[in-house]
């Protein structure tokens, strides 16, 4: 299973949405200042841990779509996966089949090529990643520190091999 590493203010909030019998995050209990609450959802909407769906309560309202209407936030099965919560009663409309599903991801795109790299038996070095990609190294170690590992929560090891320098694979 991939882990996730979330902020304090992000557990906090989706823990409190996940208590709730309905998994809704609004009202948010948590002593956020200024736009510091707007933020915090944000970064669990773009990880797929809430999702947005339509208001029926004008007071938990998170923003207003011209086609949908006013949009409020509810936590998404990966939210409950996250925190470890696998046996609770799913709300309605959320799958209660606890198995998560990775998020989709583009198949084709330069993300799925470096992920398929990094599953091979041999790995992937630096250089083969950069090579194939056509990236800079410092973009390839960014994506796998910044994108692989902490977006997506992936884990990934490295060796050294006298050979091919620092090689990297998805465990």
């Amino acid at each position: 299973m991939t882990q996730i590493h979330l902020s304090d203010a992000q557990s906090v909030i989706l823990s409190a949405a996940c208590a709730r019998e309905d998994g809704m995050v609004f009202p948010v209990t948590a002593s956020l200042k200024g736009g510091a609450v707007g933020n915090v959802c944000k970064s669990l909407l773009k990880r797929g841990l809430i999702e947005e769906i339509v208001a029926a309560d004008p007071d938990t309202v998170w923003r207003h779509d011209a086609d949908r209407g006013p949009i409020t936030l509810r936590t998404a099965l990966h939210g409950y996966v996250v925190l470890g919560i696998t046996n609770a009663p799913a709300p309605e409309g959320i799958a209660a089949n606890p198995a998560w599903e990775p998020l989709r991801r583009r198949t084709g795109s330069k993300q799925d090529t470096l992920i398929a790299m990094l599953q091979a038996e041999r790995g992937a070095s630096i250089d083969e990643i950069a090579t194939t990609l056509d990236w800079q190294h410092h973009t390839t170690r960014g994506v796998i520190s910044g994108v692989l590992k902490k977006k997506l929560g992936l884990k990934i090891t490295s060796e050294k091999v006298d050979e091919r320098g620092r090689v990297y694979r998805l465990s």
